[in-house]
């Protein structure tokens, strides 16, 4: 069941502005959070990985309203710097970022970690992890009165998922460098969160063997007996960027119904 952000989040994020990094389509995580930010009162930035991505980023982005489109390839440092240039031009600071990608080459994601190459190992940290880490440095310089970093995690990183394997280690890494980064920028008012959701039927996800399993365990066996849905995601993902989540920092926020409760 979605439960669309209320009206009394209607205006937590008024006067605030972020990027959205990971939008794929509609039914992305990532989307759910760019949604749910401007329904909160903010103005918005998303990007799309490359031209194959861009038709199916853009309508969705217009639709809500996104007021920068901008390219980004996490692994294009020229493109960073320009997503980076075209935000502070725009408006002269950056109050808020979600990181929503994750990659890892289809044989090492499908296969077993210790079977897992060298290279497809490194490509799926760089990607999802250190990308992350890359973000939050280009994002410092703009959050000049504090804000708040966010990325995706997973239950995986926590505990061993069946068919999780190579990308369980890869988000223990990411969900390390958040403690790491909130230790780094809290002075300057910056926080950091892992936002870990139930497992969502999105793009990414699909290429996880036997994932249609893991959305029915996590059905049966969450105490609210429920999945997560992307705007879900979205309104707790904005109160976390909310000044009313000011002193929250560092840790893994769970939103997947209290499946990570049980044994």
């Amino acid at each position: 069941m979605s439960r669309p952000i209320t009206e009394s989040m209607s205006e937590i994020l008024k006067d605030k502005v972020g990027l959205v990094v990971g939008i794929a389509n509609e039914q992305s995580i990532a989307y759910g959070c760019a949604a749910a930010f401007r329904k909160a009162g903010a103005g918005i930035a998303v990007t799309y990985a490359d031209d194959r991505a861009r038709p199916h980023v853009e309508p969705v982005a217009q639709a809500i309203g996104a007021d920068l489109i901008l390219p980004l390839d996490v692994r294009n440092a020229e493109q960073m710097l320009a997503v980076f240039a075209a935000i502070e031009q725009r408006w002269g600071k950056l109050d808020f970022l979600v990181h929503s990608i994750a990659f890892a080459p289809k044989a090492d994601l499908q296969g077993r970690l210790v079977d897992s190459s060298v290279e497809g190992f490194l490509t799926a940290i760089d990607v999802s992890c250190h990308s992350f880490v890359r973000l939050a440095k280009a994002a410092e310089p703009l959050m000049r009165d504090g804000g708040t970093l966010v990325t995706m995690s997973y239950y995986g990183a926590e505990k061993v998922v069946p068919n999780y394997s190579l990308m369980g280690p890869v988000k223990a890494a990411l969900e390390a460098c958040v403690r790491y980064l909130a230790y780094e920028l809290g002075p300057k008012g910056i926080r950091v969160h892992a936002v870990s959701p139930g497992p969502v039927a999105t793009r990414a996800a699909s290429g996880l063997a036997n994932f249609s399993e893991l959305l029915v365990d996590a059905a049966h066996r969450a105490p609210e007996h429920e999945l997560v849905d992307i705007s879900d995601i979205g309104a707790a993902t904005a109160y976390l960027c909310s000044p009313f989540a000011r002193l929250i920092t560092g840790g893994t926020i769970y939103i997947d119904a209290g499946y990570n409760i049980l044994a």
